[in-house]
């Protein structure tokens, strides 16, 4: 899978990183962290050929500028685990890795692979106060700065605003909304919504999670305690369980297929990640919307279209963000200085260029500088997004919309890491217990309650493999 859909982290590959680099870090040859040499090694996630090209422009604008030349290796987000587990045996880490989720920084972290002072120095030099103040939290294990904050994307709830007024439905922003738009929606030819039931990806948790956080439901307590059977993860599974049998399509649901059910005219809701965005306005020949009015005119599902960022539930005390913060991070044993100043030029003189990549998967996590405060977040909004077509996305969306994605990066929320429980995310992403859970929940082999109790018995045996 490309950089440009939701991120899937494979269990294979997870747990080799897990089983050998914590072997391996301590004993790796470290290099000197505070080396002159003049060449330094990147890995990169942004891995496709257009954003290559892209970050070798901004790359050479930093060579010229400092005389550090780079050393840029694109790599795909599911290798990175091995990859990681091969360098750290022989010693040859890269300096600097770039587009690195959150599950990995943490995992990275308790296996002793990051240098911390570092990123710390990094993001002093730039201003704390230019950074969004909950993606710096998300980067931080107590007074460490494991990393440095840099884009993020959110899961939304995409659905037809044309239904849901011709309806007289309210838009999907709670637990009741969602389950009665689904119900009232669903009829011959058309689903309701349509949902991830995929055991073998992420993705399939990371909706799961988008619909939890609302309910205040946790993976896992400060003590460490699984909570997947409380009673706002109960409603949780509850409402997922309802929505898969009743008012989804049947089937294995994917990343790809409830993405093109949308597409279709074939549901009227859909969970997925901004970066439907582009697709959705008909900017990528290769996902292109099909729904028949389309055929003519291929931003009219966009233009018929509302989003859903934030989605309260019955316990929940605020509407919650599910998002994805994807970091810069400074690897053990990499030359410090020309590392820092790599890293600062990326979120700096390079950052505009970067983001425009892909806007719609990298909402800035840096708004500002110290006397620009929201330099980034206004140029963030005028950044043409899409592939094979360049438009802006304030063309395509109205303005509510735009509202809605610009204040992403403040209301985004994760499982684990408020409790400081962040170690967890990278096992419990290698072995899907959630995801496992919700698929026998959507094939309608298991109740509710059933898979909360298998999905919290699973946790916890990781859990406790991780104190």
């Amino acid at each position: 899978m490309t950089t440009s859909r939701p991120r899937r982290f494979t269990a294979a590959a997870a747990l080799l990183l897990t089983a050998t680099v914590v072997l391996t870090a301590c004993s790796s040859a470290p290099r000197n962290g505070d080396g002159d040499t003049k060449t330094i090694t990147v890995w990169s996630e942004e891995n496709q050929p257009d954003r290559v090209a892209e970050t070798k422009r901004i790359i050479a604008g930093f060579t010229e500028q400092t005389g550090i030349k780079v050393d840029l290796v694109p790599v795909d987000e599911n290798q990175v685990p091995q990859l990681t587990a091969s360098a750290a045996i022989s010693g040859d880490l890269p300096d600097v890795m770039g587009a690195i989720p959150l599950s990995l920084v943490r995992q990275f972290d308790t296996q002793d692979l990051l240098d911390t002072t570092a990123s710390a120095n990094i993001v002093k030099a730039l201003g704390t106060g230019t950074f969004v103040d909950s993606a710096l939290a998300l980067d931080q294990d107590g007074h460490r700065q494991l990393a440095v904050p840099d884009s993020s994307y959110a899961q939304i709830l995409v659905y037809r605003k044309d239904l849901f007024e011709q309806a007289g439905l309210e838009a999907p922003t709670t637990y009741a909304a969602i389950k009665k738009a689904a119900d009232v929606l669903t009829k011959k030819g058309q689903h309701g919504i349509t949902l991830a039931t995929d055991p073998a990806d992420v993705f399939t948790q990371q909706t799961f999670e988008s619909l939890a956080l609302g309910n205040d439901c946790q993976l896992v307590g400060p003590t460490g305690k699984v909570g997947l059977e409380s009673s706002a993860c109960q409603a949780t599974w509850d409402l997922y369980g309802h929505l898969t049998a009743k008012d989804s399509p049947q089937g294995t649901q994917t990343v790809d297929t409830t993405r093109a059910a949308y597409f279709a005219g074939q549901a009227a809701m859909v969970d997925w990640s901004t970066y439907i965005l582009d697709e959705l306005g008909g900017l990528r020949n290769d996902a292109l919307p099909t729904c028949p009015q389309c055929r003519d005119d291929r931003k009219w599902l966009a233009e018929h279209s509302g989003v859903v960022t934030a989605i309260s539930g019955p316990d929940g005390s605020d509407p919650a963000t599910y998002g994805e913060a994807t970091s810069w991070a400074v690897m053990h044993g990499a030359n410090r200085s020309a590392s820092e100043q790599f890293v600062q030029y990326m979120m700096s003189t390079g950052y505009e260029q970067w983001l425009g990549m892909a806007p719609e998967g990298k909402i800035p996590l840096r708004t500002g500088t110290a006397t620009e405060p929201d330099r980034y977040q206004q140029a963030w909004l005028q950044m043409k997004a899409g592939v094979d077509r360049k438009e802006r996305l304030d063309d395509i969306y109205d303005v509510s919309t735009m509202r809605a994605l610009e204040s992403v990066p403040q209301s985004i929320r994760r499982w684990a890491i408020p409790q400081g429980q962040g170690a967890l995310l990278g096992p419990f992403n290698a072995q899907l217990p959630v995801g496992k859970s919700v698929a026998d929940l959507g094939s309608g082999s298991t109740t509710p309650r059933d898979a909360a109790k298998t999905a919290q018995d699973a946790v916890s045996e990781i859990e406790a493999k991780t104190r």
